[in-house]
């Protein structure tokens, strides 16, 4: 089973899930750039499609790693750190 998750933008096309944020937020970027970030958040509505800078995505991707290292979530926070090494390093 695979854990990447993909949403399809009106004007970039597809989209690649980062990580989660929130329980209604998640952080996407375009599939084969990675250089256009999303917050994407779901309501009963559909989903809001928020352009963030690179530097703000980094930043929220790096407060997700603190509170999955203060929760004890290991095997996510490893995850996710490799994911982060790969986009902003």
């Amino acid at each position: 089973m695979s854990s990447e998750t993909y949403l399809n933008h009106p004007t970039f096309g597809l989209l690649y899930r980062i990580c989660l944020l929130e329980d209604s937020q998640e952080l996407f970027t375009t599939l084969y750039a990675q250089r256009i970030f999303f917050l994407v958040t779901a309501a009963a509505n559909g989903f809001t499609f928020e352009p963030i800078t690179r530097s703000d995505a980094r930043l929220l991707v790096e407060n997700r790693l603190r509170l999955l290292r203060r929760t004890g979530q290991t095997q996510e926070h490893k995850l996710l750190h490799a994911i982060h090494q790969q986009t902003f390093q």
